[in-house]
Order: structure tokens, then C-alpha cells, then sequence
């Protein structure tokens, strides 16, 4: 093998292949500042994102039972190519398309909290993708709970309260997830730590997505200390927007939801 050969092929090795499922909260927790994140420490990621609006655990389930419907916007971020959107795709073609390192799932926002909204649709997406990538690290992303003056139109559902739906999704964590041994991805823990500093309530841009500056910033440096195993607080990158401050009380929510993280 050639010196040339033998470099291409670890490059290759060296590339995190990662696949969520997601919706609008995998979109603001990887699309944007992870890849950045990444660069920024010469690690090399390839994130495929599975957008579909709004998506639950059963619909997800329903488009694959649906003779596999292809549903999903398909954006893909890397460190060479940026974000680039590519046709649309089903979950099974997306799971046939080589191997992946770490794979995600993750609940719609407005469920999150409910219990009864987990099963059998968890189950059958957790037996459907190990059927497809065995060796892939499976992974659960947990959402944020909204902003105190949302006014998302399922919110009532939790009394219009943000700790309210924090302590309902923290506990369909424990109730639901924990028991299928998923590693938890607890992007929710690290916007709730980051309102409890000098940020307060500011996180979302709409009452329950993150904004672009560093709310997004703060789930991605959750994403990005579990990808590498780094500390992200001597992660040198910031959104250009963002002060020093914000940086600095981000990364540190960020960090400290990891190191509470379940299980």
C-alpha cells in the first residue's frame, strides 16, 4: 500500500459519521454550530440530519411502516462542504448509506413530556435502526422545555410552565429511555443550566427554538463535547455574534449538563 493510500485511508477512519432523526430541534442543535465546534479542535465530523418538521416517535414510525416514505429533508454538514441539502430520503435509505459512529433519536418538543407518547414507537425505531447499524452508538437527544412566555399551542399541556415541562421531560427519561441503554444527549439539561446564569430566559428565538447566536451554540457544544470526548470550555470557537461572556457561561452549561448527563 502506498503512502499516499495509507493516508487516505486514515483520514477516512478519522471522520465521526453521525445520523440524527430528528426535526426542528436536531436542526438547531446540529445544522449550524457543531461542525465549527469540531473544525475549531482538527476533528472531523460528517452530521447527516433528518428534518421533518414537528416529527414524533410515531410519525417517524409511520413513515417507515408506509412502505419506507421518503419524508425527509436530508442536510448533510461537514467540515469541507459546510451544509448542503440533498434530495429528499427515507429512514432505510438513510441507514443503508454506510456506517455511522453515533446515531440519535429523539422525541417532537410538544411530546416530550408524555409518557404515553413513547412506546411502541420507541421501541420499533430503536429495533429498526440496531437491525441496520449494530456497531452505531445509539443515542437520545433531550429537548428543552420552552420559554416562560411561550406560546407554542401545547404548552397548556404542561400548564404553560417551563418547570412544569422540564420535570415531565426529565422524567419520560427516566421512565422510557433509560431502559433501552440509550446515551443521553442532554442538550435540555445544558439550556436549562444556561437560563440559570446571567442569560436568564433568552435562549429561544421563538418560544421554543433555539437562536441562532447562543442558544443554538449551547446544544452544540453538548454534541460536541460527546462526539470527541473534549472539554468544550477550551474550545477556542464562538459564533461571531456571541461575546466572550456568553461563550464562557454556554460552554460551561453545556459542560455541566455532560457531566450529569443519564445514564
Amino acid at each position: 500500500m502506498s503512502a499516499r493510500t495509507g493516508l487516505r485511508l486514515i483520514n477516512i477512519i478519522l471522520v465521526i459519521r453521525v445520523l440524527c432523526i430528528g426535526n426542528s430541534f436536531s436542526w438547531d442543535a446540529v445544522e449550524q454550530e457543531l461542525v465549527p465546534l469540531c473544525d475549531a479542535s482538527g476533528v472531523q465530523v460528517e452530521v447527516h440530519n433528518l428534518y421533518y418538521g414537528g416529527c414524533s416517535l410515531q410519525q417517524h414510525v409511520e413513515f417507515l411502516l408506509a412502505k419506507d416514505t421518503a419524508a425527509y429533508s436530508h442536510r448533510v454538514c461537514t467540515n469541507t462542504e459546510g451544509r448542503v441539502e440533498k434530495d429528499t430520503i427515507s429512514l432505510k435509505q438513510a441507514l443503508r448509506d454506510g456506517k455511522y459512529d453515533f446515531i440519535s433519536l429523539q422525541q417532537a418538543s410538544h411530546d416530550s413530556g408524555v409518557r404515553s407518547s413513547y412506546e411502541p414507537w420507541l421501541t420499533i425505531l430503536i429495533d429498526t435502526v440496531r437491525a441496520y447499524q449494530p456497531e452505531a452508538k445509539l443515542c437520545w437527544m433531550q429537548t428543552w422545555a420552552y420559554s416562560k412566555d411561550a406560546n407554542h399551542p401545547a404548552y397548556p399541556r404542561y400548564q404553560s410552565d417551563q418547570q412544569v415541562m422540564w420535570d415531565s421531560i426529565q422524567a419520560c427519561i427516566k421512565s422510557q429511555i433509560t431502559n433501552h441503554k440509550l446515551q443521553i444527549i442532554p442538550c435540555g439539561s445544558a439550556i436549562q443550566n444556561a437560563r440559570h446564569t446571567k442569560l436568564g430566559d433568552t435562549l429561544c428565538r421563538d418560544g421554543y427554538h433555539l437562536n441562532y447566536v447562543y442558544g443554538r451554540y449551547t446544544a452544540a457544544c453538548v454534541w460536541y463535547e460527546l462526539l470527541t470526548g473534549k472539554d468544550v470550555r477550551k474550545n477556542r470557537y464562538k459564533n461571531p455574534q456571541m461575546t466572550s461572556c456568553q461563550k464562557r457561561l454556554t460552554q460551561r452549561a453545556a459542560h455541566q449538563a455532560n457531566k450529569k448527563r443519564m445514564p
